[in-house]
């Protein structure tokens, strides 16, 4: 069995999206590419062939871990969030007392980060700082370029 993996609404739509994807138009187009490749003849030296093989592989691969990980996975309910203390769906308002500005992140399972759209990873070095700590508290995070010293101004959904 998988590990459990936190989801919004919207990431699991992503995923469901994600495999539909690669279930109805990559599998086929791959299918496409293996029998175009076995009417050219010889399939023991025949590159295409084992090119798209290779594909076929990998997108394999990359359904089935898409599928463990929608089996293993956990919708949350933002609106149930607990805003006294830093958990997965909150967002948070810090201060960086080294560079003295303020930014606000997302904590979400690793699967939905992404840090152009403010949402960090619980587990990375900064969501796991902050998580269970309370507004007010001041955390020190080591990132590769430095420590970095964090105070938590707001934690709201």
């Amino acid at each position: 069995m998988g590990e459990i993996t936190y989801l919004t609404k919207e990431g699991l739509e992503n995923l469901k999206n994600e495999l539909n994807q690669l279930k109805s138009v990559e599998r086929p187009r791959i299918s496409k590419a293996i029998a175009e490749a076995r009417e050219k003849g010889d399939l023991s030296e025949n590159a295409e062939y084992d090119a798209a093989k290779e594909a076929q592989g990998m997108l394999e691969m990359k359904i089935a871990q898409l599928q463990t990980l929608m089996a293993n996975a956990r919708l949350i309910d933002a609106s149930k969030v607990d805003t006294s203390r830093v958990t997965i769906l909150c967002s948070v308002k810090v201060k960086n007392h080294s560079l003295k500005k303020e930014f606000t992140y997302m904590l979400v399972s690793e699967k939905e980060a992404d840090i152009k759209l403010g949402k960090i990873s619980v587990k990375s070095a900064i969501g796991g700082a902050l998580m269970g700590k309370e507004k007010g508290d001041i955390v020190e995070v080591q990132v590769p370029a430095g420590m970095m010293k964090l105070e938590i101004l707001d934690i709201f959904r």
